[in-house]
């Protein structure tokens, strides 16, 4: 989604979108360039690619694509016909797959030209006569093609007096590369029958010795950690996409009492159209005929169906879980709460703040000593009266040594072998960027609906009257809402069935007055259900005082309470509520333990909150939010110095999962959210998101402990190439030496284990055993 917009200040706002960034460096380097302009605040981001730029009237989005042109990067200002969302989704979608679908190609064909190229040069044994020349053959396309992407950046680096790990890459590539083609075409290297020995120290016969195979690997390993890169980046569109597609394709519009089927991009604002039952509404709108149950909960957490009538507003992508309804259009396309929210989403993504890869951060410095040594290490030899061939030897040495093979390998093979257990133990990281959040967050929010309960609405209590059988109470009133389609119903139903283990009679005369209540004859009795209110005013069947505690008592812990007569009376009362889930206690807990404070927040009363947040030892709620305050509640907690995870699964909390410095989707919710979250959670157990904090953590441990060994053999060997005591060869065995220690230490996670799978019983929460008991408990009360 590219948007230019005016702010109230004069300013104007424009996102553009940027190319060519190879590292976090560049992003730092194209905001330095644009906020140099007078007037001009810009906030570039490397993982979606995009820059948002603040600009007085004076100047023009063309002039700022120049300026990051000038910079050494591409940039595309939005075009005066931009607005459709969704084709500008689909492009940076495709854009990114062909991105990956790019790097994957050069890592197999330059995995496959290496591989022999490597067994030849290590294994003296295999190495048949002119087998240099086939080296030679196989690897020249992985050095000039493969690493082609490399010697580009470096290039355009150079340009503008900068240096970042594509420079080292492409530079200890190409001396090794380079060297190896000197010593073939000049020295006796290249005569048939040449077999390179494996030597501990230089022993001045420094032209037998070639480096194709370092420099090979180099490039291959090198590629695999693009690949794995771009890979993850191809998904940071699809929350956008995902929240587009959850409004209705096409719309009933009734025009001179015709209706017409149209696209609901032609829908204008006063354009009355039609509702059926479990269709989505088309756009906000205001009812204007009918009344119904509208299902809004993937958009305000709210598990309770909305009931809605004639003047109710109703909003676009919630489902009409009732009758039919006639609606007139209020507001259509980017002014629909659909499509705020979809901007609340890019607007978070692209305000956070990315953690800088600890190699970019190192490379500023690391890259420009390792060249100036090898050109230093070059002119001492000579000065020294050593021979050419010797004093090249030393420089190339230290290239070679310095290369970063183990510093490509450390965050991708970490993180391969992290997401990879992670996925076993139902746990999702979305890159190495995410890491460094879960070491420092001190806070986590909870949202309720879907996450710490179930967000599906459950039978949890059957009051009978005091003359009342509970069995009773469940058969006659479970067989009655069994032929209603609302989801409370179904609830009591579903609930009465499971409880009585028997099948629910038939019902017969069964009619429904929508928004109040059910009734029909059910084994002859004549069974009504539904708000107490209307039993008392319509039936004429108030509840006895008992029976009004019992509802007094749910109401005030936020449940909901439909009443039940037969016979002229009232018979009791059934309760039903967003069940917690089994294990959420637990999860509060062992997050407390993590040392995280939790918050409760949600969309749903204050007083179904609290009582939620008590049961499962919550101290912090903040309820009755919508989604752009859960936002505001985020960017609160942040500014009050705290690093806060949030957990989520509704459409409703996928802008607050892209604000939170950390966001959890759990895997059981919506693709919004999951794809707006930078962990996910599949099942829908809390306690993962202890074992993802906890997981998330030593992988990035070990992602620390790989950069610290990848430097520490690096700069430990560089002296002894200096003085010319390392072998190139040896400098190319330590280096691979190096990679198979990063490798070896990211395997080690494997064997991290879950707190999630060791215990998942809460006594105190058994479900199972409630639901079972409740008929007798109930008819003893």
């Amino acid at each position: 989604m590219t948007l230019q917009t005016s702010t109230p200040g004069g300013l104007n706002d424009v996102e553009l979108a940027i190319g060519g960034m190879t590292c976090a460096s560049c992003a730092t380097r194209i905001e330095k360039k644009l906020n140099k302009l007078d007037g001009v605040s810009a906030t570039v981001n490397y993982a979606t690619e995009k820059a948002k730029v603040s600009y007085p009237p004076h100047l023009t989005p063309a002039d700022l694509v120049t300026v990051v042109e000038a910079t050494g990067y591409s940039a595309t200002a939005p075009s005066p016909a931009a607005g459709d969302e969704d084709t500008t989704a689909d492009t940076e979608s495709d854009d990114r797959d062909r991105e990956a679908a790019s790097w994957r190609q050069r890592l197999i064909v330059s995995a496959v030209l290496t591989a022999p190229v490597l067994a030849m040069s290590m294994i003296p044994a295999l190495q048949f006569d002119n087998w240099q020349w086939i080296s030679l053959t196989l690897a020249s396309p992985v050095v000039i093609w493969g690493a082609w992407p490399f010697h580009r950046a470096a290039v355009t680096n150079a340009r503008h007096g900068a240096a970042t790990m594509d420079t080292l890459i492409s530079v200890g590539v190409s001396a090794a590369w380079l060297w190896s083609l000197w010593a073939l075409l000049f020295t006796h290297a290249g005569m048939t029958g040449m077999r390179m020995p494996f030597d501990l120290f230089p022993d001045g016969e420094a032209d037998v010795h070639i480096y194709l195979e370092v420099a090979a690997a180099v490039t291959t390993f090198i590629i695999a950690g693009r690949y794995f890169e771009a890979r993850a980046k191809r998904q940071s569109g699809a929350a956008l996409r995902a929240l587009l597609d959850m409004g209705a394709k096409d719309v009933a519009v009734l025009r001179d009492g015709t209706e017409v089927r149209v696209p609901v991009s032609q829908l204008a604002v006063g354009d009355r159209f039609l509702v059926r039952p479990g269709e989505k509404v088309a756009t906000d709108g205001v009812v204007e005929d009918g009344t119904s149950a509208v299902d809004a909960s993937m958009l305000t957490g709210e598990p309770v169906p909305v009931e809605v009538g004639t003047g109710d507003a109703v909003v676009g992508a919630t489902v009409n879980a009732g009758g039919r309804l006639v609606v007139r259009a209020t507001r259509v396309g980017a002014d629909t709460q659909l499509a705020q929210m979809a901007r609340l989403v890019e607007d978070a993504q692209n305000g956070k703040a990315q953690v800088q890869r600890l190699a970019d951060r190192v490379s500023a410095i690391f890259v420009p000593i390792v060249i100036a040594l090898s050109l230093a290490t070059l002119a001492g030899w000579l000065l020294t009266g050593h021979s050419v061939t010797a004093a090249f030897t030393a420089a190339v040495a230290v290239l070679i040594i310095a290369c970063p093979c183990a510093l490509g390998l450390a965050t991708p093979t970490a993180l391969l072998v992290g997401t990879g257990r992670g996925a076993q133990l139902g746990v999702l990281i979305k890159g190495p960027e995410v890491l460094e959040s879960t070491r420092v967050v001190d806070t986590i929010v909870l949202d309720k609906t879907g996450t710490v309960t179930t967000g599906r609405m459950e039978l949890v209590e059957a009051v009978p009257a005091d003359d009342v059988d509970g069995a009773d109470l469940l058969r006659l009133v479970g067989a009655l809402e069994n032929a209603s389609e609302h989801p409370i119903g179904q609830a009591i139903a579903t609930g009465a069935s499971q409880r009585l283990d028997t099948q629910l009679p038939e019902v017969e005369g069964f009619t429904s007055s929508q928004g109040l209540g059910v009734a029909g004859v059910v084994d002859g009795y004549a069974v009504v259900a539904g708000r107490p209110g209307w039993l008392a005013q319509e039936w004429s069947q108030p509840l006895d005082p008992h029976l009004a505690r019992v509802v007094d008592a749910a109401e005030q812990e936020g449940r909901t309470v439909i009443a039940a007569g037969w016979d002229g009376a009232a018979r009791g009362v059934l309760v039903v509520s967003d069940a917690i889930k089994p294990t959420s206690a637990l999860a509060v807990t062992e997050l407390k333990e993590l040392g995280l404070r939790p918050v409760l927040l949600t969309g749903d009363n204050e007083r179904a909150a609290r009582a939620v947040a008590a049961e499962v030892g919550i101290d912090e709620v903040i309820a009755e939010v919508l989604p752009a305050d859960k936002v505001a509640v985020v960017e609160r907690l942040q500014r009050e110095g705290r690093t806060v995870a949030m957990v989520g699964d509704g459409v409703n909390d996928a802008a607050a999962l892209a604000t939170a410095d950390l966001g959890i989707a759990m895997g059981t919710g919506t693709d919004v959210a999951i794809e707006a979250s930078d962990l996910t959670l599949v099942r829908g157990d809390l306690r993962a998101a202890v074992d993802a904090i906890r997981l998330s953590r030593r992988t990035l441990r070990t992602i620390k402990g790989n950069l610290f060994w990848a430097f520490a053999y690096n700069v430990a060997a560089l002296p002894l190439a200096a003085l010319g005591l390392l072998n190139p060869l040896i400098a190319g065995a330590a280096m691979a030496f190096s990679s198979v220690f990063v490798v070896s230490n990211s395997l080690r996670l494997r064997r991290f284990q879950a707190v999630s799978t060791q215990s998942t019983e809460a006594p105190h929460l058994d479900h199972d055993s409630t639901k079972t008991q409740l008929p007798k408990v109930e008819a003893r009360r």
